[in-house]
């Protein structure tokens, strides 16, 4: 059924209202208040406090740091779990319940779940007690209050995104061309190198991107995990907007965050591409 020019742009007009409304003009204002002093007069200084000042730079390294390992380790533990169930899980009631099992955790709140992990790295929590008592370690790590314990939380909080997304990708993947590399003499490894890791790449991007910048604005977990000594770039912002009340310089955190993250995932996508565009190339040269 063709719905026309003017019925195309009425199932538009709604969609596109709402995001300019509730997206657009908020961020706007945001960018307006951030190149605004106190006094109201346009003025840079607020990015160039940032930029100049080493304890906010240490914030937004740190807000990167962590959002990077924890993409690096979603990803470690993720892939083997979305594989698993692709592939591997062939009753389709257990591959529903391990479905359910990674979204579950999705359904408690961050903050139940970051007190949670109090009890379990404390120094006479679980974790340390495991270690102690299979002898690897002599006295309790510390674990707790530190970048360590903040990458925690947010691996086991953003894992069930990498997954979903992986396992999405490779559920569809057709599994003739792995029949294809074997019949070609391709062991397993080779096999999973060349064609079943190569096809999932688009859920390892997607799911990568999802968690990365979801980590970087995180604010309920780092604050509870770091205890304060650890400040990331989301626990600044609140500060200035609800404790110091300087809405001008808490807008230019955020725009600065924001900024940065795209600058990062941009750079990522243009290597990607041309990672792939290498390949291509390659390829063409062989044949």
């Amino acid at each position: 059924m063709r719905i026309g020019l003017w019925g195309t742009v009425l199932l538009l007009a709604a969609p596109v209202a709402f995001m300019l409304a509730f997206f657009a003009a908020p961020f706007a204002a945001v960018v307006v208040s951030s190149l605004q002093n106190p006094d109201g007069d346009w003025s840079a200084a607020n990015y160039i406090r940032v930029v100049s000042d080493p304890y906010y730079l240490k914030a937004l390294w740190t807000t990167i740091s962590i959002a990077l390992w924890v993409t690096v380790i979603t990803f470690l533990l993720g892939y083997p779990l979305a594989y698993f169930m692709a592939f591997r899980v062939r009753n389709r009631w257990f591959k529903r319940l391990l479905y359910i099992i990674v979204v579950t955790p999705l359904f408690t709140s961050n903050v139940v779940r970051a007190f949670s992990w109090i009890i379990l790295l404390g120094r006479n929590g679980f974790v340390n007690d495991l270690l102690m008592w299979l002898h690897l370690i002599d006295e309790p790590l510390p674990l707790l209050f530190n970048k360590v314990s903040i990458v925690i939380g947010l691996s086991y909080i953003m894992l069930p995104f990498m997954v979903l997304s992986v396992a999405a990708i490779l559920q569809n993947t057709d599994t003739r061309l792995k029949d294809a590399a074997r019949d070609l003499g391709a062991g397993p490894w080779t096999t999973f190198a060349c064609v079943t890791f190569p096809l999932s790449l688009p859920g390892v991007v997607s799911g990568a991107l999802m968690v990365f910048t979801l980590c970087v604005s995180a604010y309920v977990t780092p604050s509870i995990l770091s205890g304060g000594r650890e400040v990331v770039m989301s626990m600044l912002v609140f500060q200035q907007y609800a404790t110091v009340l300087n809405f001008s310089f808490g807008a230019t955190l955020a725009v600065t965050l924001l900024i940065t993250a795209f600058v990062l995932l941009v750079a990522y996508q243009i290597a990607r591409l041309g990672y792939q565009k290498s390949r291509r190339l390659r390829g063409l040269n062989a044949t």
